[in-house]
């Protein structure tokens, strides 16, 4: 009982029944990536987002799964546009996703003509963005898999 009190008295920070602080985080585990998704109805519309199963995630925004984001729901159905891989945590891919919707909501956007189909104006910009974010960040680690080209 007097080495209880001694300790806790030494060590007063220490809780007797604390849960010890995890090693590793699960994220860290975890291979990230960033997704550009098409709406396939019109009004065209893009999505980014940021996941570790890109698969589920786009049946989660198709509806088919539970959990897709409420702005996708008006989309549907949608496809993949863009995949960029190789980010090392949930943090580095969230702060990549967050400059690349930001340069791209920045840019002025160019008015589509009539003979633009499909959201290919809408994927041009989205490029565009994505190759500013590029010029001004490390990206030699991530991989860029276009599914859909942005002529």
């Amino acid at each position: 009982m007097w080495m209880t009190r001694l300790l806790s008295t030494t060590f007063s920070s220490i809780k007797p029944h604390s849960r010890l602080p995890k090693s590793t985080s699960e994220s860290n585990h975890l291979n990230w990536s960033i997704y550009l998704i098409l709406s396939t109805n019109p009004p065209f519309k893009t999505y980014v987002g940021v996941t570790t199963n890109f698969s589920r995630r786009l049946r989660q925004h198709n509806g088919e799964l539970k959990g897709g984001a409420k702005a996708s729901q008006a989309g549907r159905p949608w496809i993949c546009a863009c995949l960029i891989r190789g980010f090392a945590s949930k943090s580095e891919a969230c702060k990549f996703e967050f400059k690349w919707k930001n340069v791209s909501s920045k840019m002025p956007r160019k008015r589509k003509s009539k003979e633009e189909e499909g959201g290919i104006h809408l994927l041009q910009h989205r490029n565009a963005a994505l190759n500013k974010v590029k010029d001004s960040s490390d990206c030699s680690h991530l991989e860029f898999e276009w599914k859909l080209e942005p002529i």
